[in-house]
């Protein structure tokens, strides 16, 4: 039987297109007690999004005062809306013995880092540059623009990749889930 390690926040990053979402729910199948944690948004609800489930959403004067009472481990601003994670939902995880994780962008991650040392970080990377550029051009459906930012902005990220404690390389979904969850539970033989 497993022995578990004392509970940490752990961060997941990486760049657009690698998987980190497609990663993550199959990690939340694999271990269903770690807590996943809900960003709070001003972005407007989509049709399929339940609030609370997918984001907290909120508006633009509820989240300037969470930034002014520090109720964020990090927060930004992308394409006019503003983005956070809630501090206290992942102190209270921890301090119930739940490990905790946040999928978030490298700005955040920074940010996360800077807030809490003892956090996690850990990069999900594609196999190989070829590969990424396949799942971001991909689709088809983007304007050749869009995709020339995404891949520059990518290429940015994956240069940050000595500021993370681990990298997990996403060739196979199951297989990245796996080691990541080694890491997020520090659970040994």
């Amino acid at each position: 039987m497993g022995v578990r390690a004392q509970p940490r926040l752990t961060v997941v990053s990486g760049p657009s297109g690698v998987g980190k979402s497609t990663v993550v729910a199959q990690l939340r199948q694999l271990d269903p007690d770690i807590f996943f944690s809900v960003s709070c948004t001003t972005r407007s609800r989509r049709p399929n999004e339940v609030d609370g489930q997918h984001y907290h959403f909120v508006t633009v004067a509820q989240f300037r005062r969470m930034i002014e009472t520090s109720d964020f481990l990090e927060y930004a601003e992308y394409a006019g809306n503003f983005y956070g994670t809630p501090r206290q939902p992942v102190l209270d995880a921890l301090a119930a013995g739940r490990p905790a994780i946040l999928e978030i962008e490298l700005q955040g991650a920074r940010q996360v880092r800077a807030a809490m040392s003892e956090a996690q970080l850990v990069m999900l990377v594609p196999p190989s540059w070829e590969t990424l550029v396949g799942r971001l051009t991909g689709r088809g459906t983007e304007d050749p623009e869009v995709v020339a930012h995404r891949l520059a902005v990518a290429e940015k990220e994956l240069d940050a990749q000595g500021e993370f404690d681990a990298l997990v390389v996403n060739t196979d979904v199951r297989q990245a889930a796996a080691e990541l969850l080694t890491l997020v539970t520090g659970s040994t033989s």
